[in-house]
Formats: structure tokens, C-alpha cells, sequence
């Protein structure tokens, strides 16, 4: 009975900590995106003296407050499971995942914190300049506080910078330079940024375009459409290759992800890029297209380069590591995988289509391109989801790639009755702050401004009032 009720601890802590890090997860990225969008409309303002950007930066800067408010509330679960749920895993790794968790809690999240106040409150208190150089610290305090976090992830994934204390069999810093220049860790560091930005500039051009109906907002959000654009083509532009470098990297440091990824079972010279395969991914495929050489040339830069197979991987982990089972669950991998990179591929299509509606100044009146903006809002935020779930289980059965198992990194003294309560109570309250966040957001981003003199003003109700004085 022991063994069985060890066995549901696993698997209920697994399913909360995913949960609960992929919904806050949703924040993250429209919440750093958001933030360099409203930056650049208040350096815009400040530069230009041009109305159009301040009614602009009053405009998104509610909705960027909504989500870094829902965003921090999701966000602090995460580090009480490490201790309750993974305290084995904590108690191995601590030495090395506490550092840069700490600095992101002390340094960039008080950071963040601080010049968020400045912005918000600090409007004819501080000068001008002062005022938007705060909201550029804080997009930079939120990129510090992602690139921590992300230390100490990709440390988990690609293990290096330390040394085994044996007599504690602890996991022990040796290098943290090592740590911050890991390859992994740069271009994670990268597509997280450039998703962010991607997130952020969807929802600001799918508003912006959903405002336009308006004949008294056209000229302003007009504005607002062509800023959102080039930032979502520039950021769709860098994932692309962005995405190459970390394939190339990933076939390095964790071949199996690769394998699985692409359910390639054996090992290839110029391997293909499986587009698409219908039935059992293995022995049982009823239909498939795949482009010859492709996955050995993004994979390795080499028309025939090798890339390792599932198969022969899990012989070599065997030997390597002992007997168990090393290939993670192909199908999720494998189609995780294409929903991110086809959903990726969607989304520079729509870039481009919005550049070329541009030069042809043809943006503002395409009623197609308009839907188009306004319905793939969502896009972004599934390829993000995706991305991660694809990325955290493919280096499954380890929580650390190589030192330590998942089934090892489990609390002891926790119960499944335990997890089991406190994982249904967080998908009731997350369900709860998601309908808050949905509520507030759809509200907001259909909020009319209202019109007097020929001037744009922000409507004349005490609970826009009460909002704006949280704004500034």
C-alpha cells in the first residue's frame, strides 16, 4: 500500500507544480510584453509631446497593471512547493538553485517593485524624464527576474558550474560564471524575452485593431496598431532564429528531447523533418510528411548530419546511468512540439502580411487583416504553453538532466491526501483569478475613451477614476 500511495504523492506534486506553472505562465509573457509596449509609448510621448502616445500609455498601461498584479499572486505558489512537495529535490540542489532565486527575489523582483511605484504614483511628483526612465526599469527588472529564474531552470535541464559533495550528496556551486554563460541558458533566455515581446504586441495590436471601429479613437490607435506591428515582426523574426540556435543546442546537451520531439526512433543520416505523421509515431504509421534532410540540417548545420534515435539513446542511457526507462512520452513531445512551431510559423505569416499592408499603407482599412488580429490574440499565449510543457517534459524521468530522478526529488513526509487537497484548492482558486484576469482585461480593452472638444479624455466614472489613480 506504501509504495502505491508513494507512487500517487508523485504524481498528484508533478500535476499540481504543472499546473500551477503553466498558469502563471500566462502571465509572465503578456505581462513583460506589455511592459515594452507601454515603455515605448511613454518614450514616445516624452520625445514627441504628441497627446496621441500618452492617451495611448494610459490606455495599455491598465492592462499591463491587471496582469503584473494576477501575475505576482500566481507566482509566489511556485516557491513554497520546492520546499513542501520537492523537498528532496531541494534539499540535493539547494546550494545551487537557491542563489539565483534569491537574487531574483532581492534584486530584480525589489527592483521591479520599487520603479513600479515611482510610475505609478510618482506623475508630477518626479520629473518627466525620471518618470520614463522608471518604466524602463522596470521592463528591466522583469527581464532580471525571468533570466534568474531561468538560471536556475536551465541549470536543471543542462548541469554545470558544480561538484558532488559526497559526504552530504549535495549538489554544490563551484562555478557560477559557468551557470550564466551556459549556451542553454542564453538562448532559453532569448526565446523567452522575444515570446514575451511576441505575447505583449498580439494583445496590443488585437485591442488596438478592436478600437479602430471606433471613428473617435481611429487616429490614436491607429498609432498604437503600427508600433504593436513592427514590435510583433521584429520579435517573430528573432524566435525564428532564436529557435534554430536552441535547437542546435538542444541536440547537444539533451539528444532524447530531440528524439522524442521528432519521434525519430533510430539514428539518421540526413535525417527528415516530420511535418506531420498519423498513427502510433513508431511501428504503426498510417500516414506522414516529412521533408528529406531537413532535421539534420537544423539540427547538426550538416545536410547529412547524425541525429540520434530514441532506440539507440535509451541503450546508451542504460549503460550510462543504470536500468530504467529513459525516453520521455513521445506523442506529447511530439506534438507539443509541432503546435509551438507551427503556431510560430502562423504568426511571422501574419507579421508579414501586417509589413506588407504597411509599406502598401493599406493597414488601417483591411478589414481582414483587422479579424485576423483581433481572433489570433490566443496564439501566442498556446505557443507558450506548448513550448514549456514540451521543454519541462522532455527531460523526463530526470528533475535534474543526469544527477537526479523526479521519483527522487519527492518529499518523504508529505501524504497523497495532502497534495491531493492542495491541488484541487489551487485549480479552484487559479480558476477564480483566471476569470478575474479574463474579466477585467475584456473589460478594459473595450473601455471606450470618450470624446469632449475634440479632445480624447478618460471616461468620467468613478470607477475609471479610482483605476486611473492607480495608473498614475
Amino acid at each position: 500500500m506504501e509504495p502505491l500511495l508513494g507512487t500517487v504523492t508523485l504524481t498528484l506534486s508533478r500535476w499540481q507544480f504543472a499546473t500551477t506553472i503553466i498558469f502563471h505562465f500566462f502571465f509572465v509573457p503578456v505581462t513583460i510584453g506589455l511592459a515594452v509596449i507601454v515603455a515605448i509609448f511613454q518614450t514616445a510621448a516624452y520625445k514627441t509631446h504628441d497627446d496621441r502616445y500618452e492617451h495611448l500609455l494610459r490606455f495599455f498601461g491598465k492592462l499591463f497593471l491587471i496582469n503584473f498584479a494576477i501575475g505576482i499572486v500566481t507566482g509566489i505558489v511556485q516557491e513554497f512547493q520546492f520546499g513542501m512537495n520537492w523537498a528532496q529535490y531541494s534539499a540535493f540542489v539547494g546550494n545551487i538553485f537557491g542563489p539565483p532565486l534569491a537574487i531574483e527575489g532581492l534584486l530584480a523582483f525589489f527592483m521591479e517593485s520599487t520603479f513600479l511605484g515611482i510610475w505609478i504614483f510618482g506623475k508630477g511628483k518626479v520629473s518627466p524624464r525620471i518618470h520614463m526612465l522608471s518604466i524602463w526599469m522596470v521592463v528591466l527588472g522583469s527581464s532580471l527576474s525571468a533570466s534568474f529564474i531561468l538560471v536556475a531552470n536551465t541549470w536543471m535541464q543542462d548541469p554545470v558550474g558544480y561538484k558532488i559533495d559526497h559526504a552530504t550528496h549535495q549538489a554544490v556551486m563551484t562555478n557560477f560564471f559557468a551557470i550564466l554563460t551556459n549556451e542553454l541558458f542564453i538562448t532559453t533566455l532569448f526565446h523567452v524575452l522575444l515570446a514575451s515581446l511576441i505575447t505583449g504586441s498580439a494583445v496590443a495590436l488585437g485591442v488596438a485593431f478592436y478600437q479602430m471601429k471606433r471613428e473617435g479613437s481611429r487616429a490614436i490607435f491607429s498609432l498604437g496598431i503600427r508600433v504593436a506591428l513592427i514590435v510583433f515582426f521584429v520579435a517573430s523574426l528573432g524566435m525564428a532564429l532564436d529557435g534554430s540556435a536552441q535547437g542546435t543546442v538542444m541536440v547537444k546537451d539533451q539528444p532524447m528531447k530531440m528524439a522524442a520531439g521528432e519521434a525519430l526512433y533510430n539514428t539518421k543520416r540526413g535525417a527528415p523533418e516530420s511535418l506531420i505523421t498519423i498513427g502510433n509515431l513508431h511501428d504503426k504509421v498510417i500516414f506522414q510528411i516529412d521533408l528529406p534532410h531537413v532535421l539534420s540540417l537544423l539540427a547538426t548545420n550538416s545536410w547529412n548530419g547524425k541525429v540520434q534515435g530514441i532506440n539507440q539513446l535509451q541503450k546508451e542511457y542504460v549503460k550510462k546511468y543504470g536500468p530504467g526507462n529513459y525516453v520521455p512520452p513521445v506523442w506529447l513531445e511530439y506534438w507539443n512540439f509541432r503546435i509551438m512551431a507551427g503556431l510560430g510559423a502562423v504568426i511571422i505569416a501574419i507579421a508579414l502580411w501586417g509589413m506588407w499592408l504597411l509599406r502598401r499603407k493599406k493597414l488601417d482599412t483591411s478589414k481582414w487583416f483587422r479579424r485576423v488580429a483581433i481572433y489570433s490574440i490566443p496564439l501566442p499565449f498556446i505557443a507558450n504553453t506548448t513550448g514549456w510543457i514540451f521543454t519541462e517534459t522532455g527531460r523526463q524521468p530526470w528533475i535534474v538532466y543526469g544527477l537526479l530522478r523526479t521519483s527522487q526529488g519527492v518529499s518523504h513526509d508529505i501524504s497523497a491526501w495532502d497534495v491531493g487537497f492542495t491541488f484541487f484548492g489551487f485549480i479552484a482558486l487559479y480558476a477564480v483569478l483566471g476569470v478575474i484576469d479574463f474579466a477585467m482585461m475584456y473589460h478594459y480593452s473595450r473601455k471606450e475613451l470618450a470624446m469632449m472638444n475634440g479632445e480624447v479624455l478618460p471616461p468620467n466614472d468613478d470607477a475609471d477614476a479610482d483605476h486611473d489613480a492607480l495608473v498614475y
